[in-house]
């Protein structure tokens, strides 16, 4: 591990390049160190790399979903108790079954969050140790 407290950490697995260097800007101006991979298999490689306090895991991406990444995370002993923010253009209903029983930590409708949104995501995220920060359902609420 390197210099940085794991928790200041955050890898973002979104193949979206603009999206992604948004989160990564507005993440690093409030203090975090990010991470960002473009596809599941480079994903997967960073946060095993890095292991950070939180992950930002799109579940439409190439090479490998990002379900198939969340449970290869979880199958592994380094991944087992890395927070996931799952944040999808997919409603929760619509996502691949089963997500949530893979422990995450929130999802997150991309269309219907505001950048403060996210950054309050992430920050209840990370300042909770044992306890998950919520939803964020398609009328952008935080539940």
């Amino acid at each position: 591990m390197d210099e940085f407290s794991s928790w200041a950490k955050i890898v973002i697995v979104e193949d979206n390049t603009a999206l992604a260097d948004i989160y990564k800007t507005r993440l690093e101006l409030l203090g975090y160190i990010c991470f960002v991979a473009y596809d599941g298999i480079e994903g997967l490689r960073l946060i095993e790399k890095e292991r950070p306090g939180l992950v930002m895991l799109d579940i439409m991406i190439p090479k490998i979903s990002g379900d198939q990444l969340l449970t290869i995370l979880r199958q592994t002993e380094w991944g087992k108790t890395v927070k996931v923010l799952v944040i999808s253009n997919l409603s929760e209903t619509d996502a691949p079954a089963g997500i949530r029983a893979n422990g995450i930590e929130g999802y997150a409708v991309k269309a219907n969050l505001t950048d403060d949104q996210i950054d309050q995501l992430v920050s209840a995220i990370i300042a909770s140790p044992n306890q998950a920060a919520g939803t964020v359902a398609e009328n952008s609420a935080i539940v």
